[in-house]
């Protein structure tokens, strides 16, 4: 299970449960961890109002405490925002030599202007301007960006990559470098549906996404599932009983079934661990998930930075 506690997508003014200052970034991980995420799913926030930052000074705020706290993996986003450059991106992982990133498998419409419709009254200037910016502007990570983010924390640094594919064509691109020998397996894909310029949070689209997976990777990964919005926990189920693993967490949705805020990003877990259990599954332990994604340790990352 990994858990993504507070992203680039969300703003404060739609929950006040989204986590901004360190401390609430690292309180609500360390919960998430102790409730079962083996992996947790990493951005930082200006403390001040919640605006998205890649500065590493803003994740030095949380990243002791939660090393400290818990033997959780560390997986840092090389994404931030589409309205951040590569080199404000990668910076946090550079500084850090995690053991675990995100990385982006293509450039795309990432669209949350939508989101704007639903509400009014902004606690800060900022939100309803990043969002409507994505309009506008695209999320780009090009084939030099992949490559080159790969070169450097991963044969570089050894992190392990979450490969984050958004459509059917990050797949592909995957196993372009996966045949070149860029990465090698067992690669971590994660499949995401339900951001607008991507694919739809549909079971038919899960199942496709799938389905062009084993042909295109065959034995050479691994799958997560992580739906966007009120699909979350229908396609994480969804993704268990296809053999996948899940990603839960406030990043990717900010209600719980029936449709209520979710008032941390462990609650979200708790839920989605007792339908992996009750479907007769186990969660993997922050050592098993090292083992199984082959990680090079929390022994080699720099948590002082």
């Amino acid at each position: 299970m990994t858990c993504a506690i507070t992203g680039s997508i969300y703003t404060p003014t739609m929950s006040p449960y989204l986590p901004v200052t360190g401390e609430e970034i690292a309180k609500s991980s360390i919960a998430a961890a102790e409730a079962g995420a083996a992996i947790i799913h990493l951005h930082a926030r200006v403390p001040e109002d919640g605006r998205p930052s890649a500065e590493p000074a803003h994740f030095r705020n949380f990243i002791p405490s939660i090393d400290a706290a818990c033997d959780a993996v560390l997986n840092i986003s090389t994404g931030g925002s589409s309205l951040m450059s590569l080199d404000e991106r990668l910076a946090p992982a550079r500084a850090m030599a995690p053991e675990m990133c995100s990385l982006n498998m293509g450039s795309m419409n990432f669209g949350i202007f939508t989101l704007a419709r639903k509400y009014k009254d902004w606690q800060h200037d900022w939100e309803p301007e990043l969002l409507e910016a994505t309009r506008s502007r695209m999320f780009a990570n090009t084939y030099q960006d992949i490559e080159s983010t790969v070169l450097e924390l991963g044969q570089r640094q050894g992190a392990r990559f979450e490969f984050e594919c958004y459509d059917m064509g990050h797949i592909e691109t995957l196993a372009y470098y996966l045949r070149q020998g860029l990465v090698q397996g067992p690669v971590y894909v994660q499949f995401v549906l339900g951001v607008m310029g991507g694919i739809g949070a549909t079971p038919e689209n899960l199942m496709a996404m799938k389905t062009s997976a084993d042909r295109l990777l065959g034995d050479a990964y691994q799958f997560s599932v992580l739906a966007a919005g009120r699909q979350q926990m229908e396609l994480a189920t969804m993704g268990v009983i296809l053999g996948g693993n899940v990603r839960v967490g406030l990043e990717d949705s900010l209600t719980i079934p029936p449709g209520k805020l979710a008032e941390s990003n462990a609650e979200q877990v708790i839920k989605i661990r007792r339908i992996i259990e009750e479907l007769g599954h186990e969660v993997a332990t922050p050592d098993e998930a090292r083992a199984l994604l082959q990680l090079k340790g929390r022994d080699r990352v720099r948590t002082d930075f």
